[in-house]
């Protein structure tokens, strides 16, 4: 009879520990994918904010982008101090500062995207301005753009620190580039705020 006590107390204990293991591999998993939702959320915030900062820089003067994400933080085309952005953004899925550039007709960067090629937990539910996101198929695939008056505005796989010659125009026949949203150039509501520099 003390034997067989045993042997089921025993059991129950396997199956408690069984039971409680289950219970944290969920609990992490939800973890896991609730930090990831997180990350997205961040780069949307940031390409976001890359994206308004260009389009500032943009219409603030001579119709040009950027030459570099840090003459968001200064214009040196302006002889005081004018500010686009308050700060450069890490990339919140890699983790790090660099940033996949999107290059413009002349060189300069109309947009940025993270580097990460994981795939997206979010698919859908976009706003206005990342519509073209919907089903992408990896971070990558999220483009931050502002393509400004363009006339035809082609996008670089180009990524930080390579050559800075402008990306040549598309060809019949070639692949188009992905999708982007050109916001209008005077932007009236308060998704795209009035162009001008931060004070």
């Amino acid at each position: 009879m003390r034997a067989r006590c045993e042997g089921f107390t025993y059991l129950t204990i396997l199956f408690v520990i069984a039971f409680i293991g289950i219970g944290l591999a969920v609990a992490g998993q939800v973890w896991h994918t609730q930090a990831l939702r997180d990350r997205e959320a961040d780069l949307l915030f940031a390409g976001d904010q890359y994206r308004l900062a260009i389009q500032r820089y943009y219409l603030s003067g001579p119709r040009q982008f950027p030459r570099s994400l840090e003459d968001l933080l200064r214009d040196p085309r302006q002889p005081g101090i004018a500010r686009y952005l308050r700060k450069l953004y890490f990339d919140p899925v890699t983790g790090k500062s660099e940033w996949g550039l999107v290059r413009a007709p002349d060189g300069g960067i109309m947009g940025v995207y993270s580097t990460s090629d994981d795939k997206p937990i979010k698919t859908g539910g976009f706003s206005v301005a990342d519509a073209a996101f919907e089903g992408a198929e990896k971070y990558s695939d999220w483009r931050f753009v502002y393509a400004g008056q363009t006339q035809a505005p082609s996008t670089s796989q180009q990524q930080p620190g390579q050559g800075q010659a402008p990306f040549p125009q598309q060809q019949s026949g070639q692949a188009q580039p992905p999708a982007t949203f050109s916001p209008p150039a005077q932007p009236q509501s308060p998704m795209f705020p009035a162009p001008g520099p931060m004070r």
